[in-house]
């Protein structure tokens, strides 16, 4: 068996295949259908400082190739998952990252530095794509500056691994990105959802209860691909690929293109044993090409 192991900041994981948040709850869901240890990392549902009840329904939408959805963020809050959730997930064999959301810099860095306290918990993933409520919903994740502005609040209070998720509905993910290395960030992930919609003709209104939501699955791919490409070259801080991989040839395009690891999402919908598939199968072709260790073909494609 080849070496899997890879580091983002001072993490090691076992392998690159981490799951996306919002898409294996918080892991224990799924400890029926694979052994948890053999996944490189588990990124938990979103967090958010306060308890949040979500959009109301309908909220989630087939398409084509993916799922639309607008969730909302439910979650219990942070103070409920150290309490309740935690000491179920601490001694998982695996790295538990927690993923952040707020509505203001201040809220997202609370929520950071209590969750900064729990030993187990080694790194966070901040998802910048929330409204800011105080400049008219605009999402952070959209200028330069409003990325700037949240991992600055989370890195002054936060002492660990900050990976940083970014919105692909933006001009030039690339200056994102570098703004948020710049803040000092250990790691950026990428894509999250793209902006979409779906049309109930009969009913002559949208699908989905507040009319547009996120866009993942296969349908996404190719424009992750070209985004992780693009952030890789830019920034010299480890970067994570997402968005509509399914199969370890999937997988292995986004660590060609520069990825160190992979967070598997809207697949795991499909099947709840795909992320121990897709290690397997990163293994299983570079046994088959004669490379040793996953780290070789990491970036290979400038």
């Amino acid at each position: 068996m080849a070496n899997l192991n890879v580091k983002i900041n001072d993490i090691i994981l076992k392998n690159p295949v981490m799951t996306a948040s919002g898409t294996f709850g918080y892991g224990l869901e799924f400890a029926d259908f694979i052994d948890l240890s053999n996944l490189g990392g588990i990124i938990v549902k979103g967090t958010t400082l306060n308890p949040r009840e979500g959009n109301d329904y309908p909220r989630m939408a087939e398409t084509a190739m993916g799922m639309l959805n607008c969730v909302g963020l439910q979650n219990k809050g942070v103070d409920y998952f150290c309490s309740h959730i935690y000491p179920q997930v601490c001694d998982l064999d695996t790295q538990v990252i927690v993923n952040v959301s707020g509505s203001s810099p201040d809220d997202y860095a609370e929520c950071a530095a209590r969750i900064d306290a729990l030993e187990r918990i080694n790194a966070i993933e901040l998802n910048i794509s929330c409204p800011n409520v105080r400049q008219g919903g605009m999402a952070f994740g959209v200028t330069t500056a409003g990325a700037a502005s949240v991992v600055r609040a989370v890195r002054a209070r936060y002492h660990k691994t900050l990976i940083v998720k970014l919105s692909p509905n933006v001009t030039d993910i690339a200056d994102i990105a570098r703004a948020c290395e710049a803040e000092g960030a250990d790691s950026v992930s990428l894509i999250n959802t793209l902006m979409g919609m779906a049309v109930d003709i009969e009913r002559r209104r949208p699908v989905l209860s507040i009319g547009t939501g996120g866009l993942s699955g296969p349908a996404v791919k190719p424009v992750a691909l070209r985004m992780v490409w693009q952030v890789a070259k830019a920034v010299k801080i480890p970067v994570v690929g997402l968005g509509g991989i399914s199969t370890a040839t999937d997988a292995i395009e986004f660590l060609m293109v520069g990825a160190t690891a992979i967070e598997v999402g809207t697949a795991n919908f499909i099947d709840p044993a795909v992320t121990v598939k897709i290690r397997d199968g990163i293994n299983e072709w570079l046994d088959s090409h004669g490379i040793d260790d996953v780290n070789d073909i990491i970036g290979t494609i400038g």
